[in-house]
C-alpha cells in the first residue's frame, strides 16, 4: 500500500502542477489582452472564438493528465493494454466510472485517488472558466 500511496501522491502533485501552470499562463495572457476595448451588448464572433480557445486551453492539460495516468497504469501493469489504460484513466478522471475495463486489484487505490484528483482538477477548471466568462462585458 505504501508504494500505491507514493505513486498516487506523485501523480497528484504532477497533475496539480500541470493544471496550475496552464491556468497561470491563461491568467497572464488574459491580463495582457484586456485593454478595455471589448465589444459590448451583442454577440461577437471574436468573443465566441476567445471563449472557445480558453475552453480548449483548459481541456488540454486534462488530456495530458489522462494520458499520464494511463501511462502509469500501463507501466505498473495494472491494466491489460494501452487502450484499457487510457480508457480507465479517462473514465475515472471525470468520475464517470470505468465500465468494462478493470484495474488489477493491487493498484485500485491509485485509480481511486486518480478519480478524486480528476474531479478536483475538473472543478478547478470549471470554476476558472465560469469566472472568466462571467467577467466578460455584458
Amino acid at each position: 500500500m505504501l508504494i500505491q500511496l507514493i505513486l498516487a501522491a506523485a501523480m497528484v502533485v504532477l497533475t496539480v502542477l500541470i493544471l496550475g501552470a496552464r491556468i497561470t499562463a491563461l491568467v497572464r495572457g488574459l491580463r495582457t489582452r484586456t485593454n478595455g476595448n471589448a465589444e459590448h451588448n451583442h454577440f461577437s464572433l471574436k468573443r465566441a472564438l476567445g471563449i472557445s480557445i480558453i475552453a480548449m486551453a483548459l481541456f488540454t492539460p486534462h488530456g495530458i493528465e489522462i494520458w499520464l495516468y494511463g501511462a502509469l497504469y500501463l507501466l505498473i501493469d495494472a491494466v491489460r493494454n494501452l487502450e484499457a489504460a487510457v480508457y480507465y484513466s479517462a473514465m475515472t478522471h471525470g468520475s464517470i466510472g470505468f465500465g468494462g475495463s478493470e484495474m488489477a486489484r493491487p493498484w485500485l487505490l491509485i485509480g481511486a485517488i486518480g478519480a478524486i484528483i480528476g474531479v478536483l482538477l475538473l472543478g478547478w477548471s470549471r470554476a476558472f472558466f465560469v469566472t472568466v466568462v462571467a467577467r466578460l462585458p455584458k
